[in-house]
C-alpha cells in the first residue's frame, strides 16, 4: 500500500470520527516510513499521532519537519493548517499554509475542502464556494464536501442550493455512519421548517 492510499484512509478515518482505526493507520505508515529510512513520512505520521492526540504544538513540529523534508507535500501545509485553526494560533499562517499547500499539489482536494470550511468560518462564504467546488471537481464523491458546501449555501440564505447539497451529501455518504446521516438530515428538517 502506497503512502498515498494510507493517507486517504487517514484523512477518511479522521473526518468521520473513526479515531481508533485512525491510529491503526498511522501506525502502519509511520512503520513502513521507518523501515524505508523516509524521514519526510515518519513525521508526517508521527504528527498524525499528536493531532490525534490534540497535542496540536507537536504535531506542528512534526509538520515543520516533514516540510522540510519534503516541500511539495501537501498534505502537511493542510494539516498543519488545521493544527494553527485547532490550536487558536495564527490564522493568518493556517491560511497561508492552505495557499502553500494548494500551490504544491494543486491536485489535492482535501485542501480545497478545508480552506473552503475555513473560509465559511471566516464569515468568507462567498469565497469558500470556489475552494468547496474545486475538492468537488477533483473528487466528485465526497459527502462531507456536499455537507460543507451546503452549510455554505445555507449561511447566504440560498435554501434551494443547501437542500440540494445536503441531499448529494446524503446520497455519497455511507450508511455505516447512522450519526452523521442523523445531523444532515436534521439540517435538511431545519431547511424544510424555515421554507415553510
Amino acid at each position: 500500500m502506497m503512502y498515498t492510499e494510507l493517507r486517504r484512509q487517514l484523512d477518511y478515518a479522521i473526518t468521520f470520527g473513526e479515531t481508533i482505526r485512525a491510529r491503526a493507520i498511522a501506525d502502519i505508515g509511520l512503520e513502513r516510513a521507518v523501515e524505508e529510512e523516509n524521514l519526510g513520512e515518519i513525521m508526517y505520521f508521527r504528527a498524525q499521532h499528536a493531532i490525534l492526540g490534540e497535542d496540536f504544538a507537536a504535531a506542528i513540529r512534526c509538520l515543520d519537519d516533514a516540510i522540510r523534508y519534503n516541500p511539495h507535500d501537501g498534505a502537511a501545509y493542510n494539516d498543519r493548517a488545521l493544527c494553527r485553526i485547532d490550536s487558536g494560533g495564527n490564522l493568518m499562517a493556517a491560511l497561508a499554509d492552505f495557499d502553500k499547500g494548494i500551490e504544491v499539489e494543486p491536485d489535492y482536494a482535501t485542501i480545497y475542502h478545508n480552506k473552503g470550511w475555513y473560509l465559511n468560518q471566516l464569515g468568507h462564504s462567498e469565497e469558500a464556494i470556489t475552494y468547496l467546488n474545486k475538492a468537488l471537481e477533483l473528487e466528485p464523491d465526497r459527502a462531507v464536501t456536499y455537507e460543507n458546501l451546503a452549510d455554505v449555501y445555507f449561511r447566504l440564505g440560498d435554501k434551494t442550493a443547501a437542500y440540494a447539497a445536503y441531499k448529494k451529501s446524503l446520497e455519497l455518504l455511507e450508511d455505516s455512519y447512522p450519526d452523521i446521516r442523523d445531523q444532515i438530515n436534521a439540517k435538511i428538517k431545519t431547511l424544510n421548517h424555515e421554507t415553510t
